[in-house]
Parts: structure tokens; sequence; C-alpha cells
């Protein structure tokens, strides 16, 4: 019984967080240069977590924040406008997601072992073996420990945001593989039968 209570309170966060994200991002205003407000400071922190922003937050979308726009743009395949719309709000939500699941699964390892975990969940995006959306792949059902023992909630540090988007701009370290595992902690003969690639760290990665 506190299993069940236990899964259908993660399922109900999970929801709950996703809906309150989308409805904001769909009614959160567009952000140009030349704006100022608490969305731009909003906007900056969030940029600057993710490693393009390094300066302290203003709340003035100038030359600057736009710079910093471009360049995420540019890094994870959002047209370059420096214009921060719904795509870019989106492809943000994508990146924090990512984030989240390499820091729940990997904070212990190497940073190539956890820009391999990235890379995975986006080879697997790319797979029609898996769903086709960043969201699906990370919340597919046991598919990452990190979601089902609720590490995935905790706040990710700025090595598992820069791993995310050296996977982004092409650093495959598990050279394709859409599998990893810890050979010592994994309980599912399952896994076994898939086809090793390398290992790195603690993982190894398959097939």
């Amino acid at each position: 019984m506190k299993t069940i209570k236990a899964l259908l309170f993660s399922l109900a966060t999970i929801f709950f967080l996703t809906f309150s994200h989308s409805a904001v991002s769909a009614h959160a205003p567009d952000l140009h240069e030349g704006v100022s407000g608490s969305e731009v400071t909003e906007l900056q922190a969030k940029l600057q977590k993710l490693g393009y922003f390094h300066l302290a937050p203003t709340g003035y979308y100038g030359s600057i924040t736009k710079d910093a726009v471009v360049q995420f743009q540019r890094d994870f395949g959002v047209k370059a406008t420096g214009f921060t719309g719904p795509m870019t709000r989106e492809k943000m939500k994508q990146v924090d997601m990512m984030a989240r699941t390499v820091h729940g699964e990997a904070r212990g390892e190497i940073f190539e072992g956890k820009v391999a975990v990235a890379a995975v969940i986006m080879n697997r995006v790319q797979s029609r073996a898996f769903p086709s959306s960043t969201y699906g792949v990370i919340f597919q059902r046991n598919a990452f420990t990190a979601v089902n023992d609720g590490q995935y909630w905790l706040t990710p540090n700025a090595s598992a945001y820069r791993a995310v988007r050296e996977a982004a701009k092409g650093w495959d370290p598990s050279s394709g593989a859409t599998y990893y595992y810890n050979p010592v902690t994994a309980t599912d003969q399952w896994i076994f039968t898939r086809s090793t690639i390398k290992k790195i760290g603690k993982h190894v990665f398959a097939r």
C-alpha cells in the first residue's frame, strides 16, 4: 500500500509540475532586446544556470542577454534570433529535464560519463524504439532509476548542465548507446543481454 501511495504521489507531482510549467510557458511574454522586467531577470537567471550568462541578472534585455540567448539557440538547434519565445522556452525546459536526469543518474561519475548519459537520452529521442520527445524518454516507465527513486528532483549542479550542453553540441562519448547500467548494482538481468559498446566510469554503455 505504501508503495502504491508513493507511486501515485510521484505521478501526481510530475503531472502538476509539468502542467504548471506548460501553463506558465504558454502565457509568458515573448522577450527581446530593449525590454525589461522580472521576466527578463528570470530569463537571465536561467541562462546563468545554463552557463550562458556570466553577470548578475539586471532585468534588462540588452546585447549581452541577446548574445547569450543566441548562443543557447545555436547550441540546442533553435533558430538563432536572439528572441526568447515559446520554442526557446521549451528547449530550456528540455535542457533542465536532461540536467536533472544526468545529475540524478551520474553525479558521481567523471565528466565524460555525465556527457555519455546525456547523449543516451538524445539517442533515445532519435530512435524509433523509444518515445520521440525528451519528456517521453525521461518519464518512460522504469527508464531511469533517478525518476523512480526521486533523485530526479534534486537540484542539478553546473557540471550536469555543462554535460547536456556538450552532448547537444555533438559530443557522444557513448558512441551511439541507447542503454547504460552499473553492472554491480543492476538487478534486471535483461539489461545484460544488450550489446556492450564500452565502459565509462562505473557505467556500461550498450545498444
